[in-house]
Order: C-alpha cells, then sequence, then structure tokens
C-alpha cells in the first residue's frame, strides 16, 4: 500500500487542521510542502485525475497570483495548469492522496471519506 501524502500549507488553518486529523487518527503520511516543493504540469495532471475534478475545480482564483499569470473564466485546462506549476499558491488546499482515493480538505473531515 502507498503512503497517503498530503499537500499541505502550514500558513492555512484548513490544511493544519487536515494535519492534525491524520495526527489525531494516528495515520502515517508524507507531507508534502507544494509551495516550496511546486508540482509539475505532469504531477498536477496525475493529481487532477485522481481527485475526478477539472484544473478550474481547484483554483484559487481570488489569489492575486491568478491575475498575475493573466487567467480568467475562460482560462483553459492548459493555461491554468501552467500557472500552478509557476504559481504553486493557487492550487486549493489541503489535498490528501491516499491509495483509495484523493480529497480536497475542505472542510478537513472530508478526508476522512478516504482513510
Amino acid at each position: 500500500m502507498t503512503t497517503p501524502v498530503l499537500y499541505h500549507n502550514p500558513r492555512c488553518s484548513k490544511s493544519r487542521e487536515a494535519k492534525a486529523l491524520l495526527d489525531d487518527a494516528g495515520i502515517d503520511y508524507q507531507v508534502r510542502l507544494y509551495l516550496t516543493d511546486p508540482l509539475s504540469v505532469a504531477e498536477l495532471k496525475t493529481l487532477l485525475k485522481q481527485l475526478g475534478l477539472s484544473a478550474a475545480d481547484v483554483l484559487r482564483r481570488k489569489e492575486a497570483d491568478a491575475k498575475a499569470a493573466g487567467l480568467d473564466s475562460n482560462s483553459s485546462d492548459e493555461q491554468i495548469l501552467d500557472a500552478m506549476a509557476r504559481f504553486p499558491k493557487l492550487l486549493e488546499r489541503p489535498i490528501l492522496v491516499t491509495g483509495k482515493g484523493a480529497r480536497i480538505g475542505r472542510p478537513p473531515e472530508a478526508i476522512r471519506e478516504i482513510l
């Protein structure tokens, strides 16, 4: 079985809550600090497939980086993925990936579905 991976931003309260939930449950997992270790476009595509979502579904539209990247409501998945690779803050968080699937932890309790 693959070790679960938490895509984590320690400055995000929801991400900290998801991490605490995993710690409290005694789950062995890896943390990917995606702001300092950004995902490549290929990794983002794999993550989207695991989530069953589009790039637009995991885009944090209100971030200043979305505007800096030139994203708008007409942006394609490829444009969004390219921007996320350059500006990792644009990726919704937290995200947990386990052998049972992947979930965005909003609310953090949503990750319980795949534990």
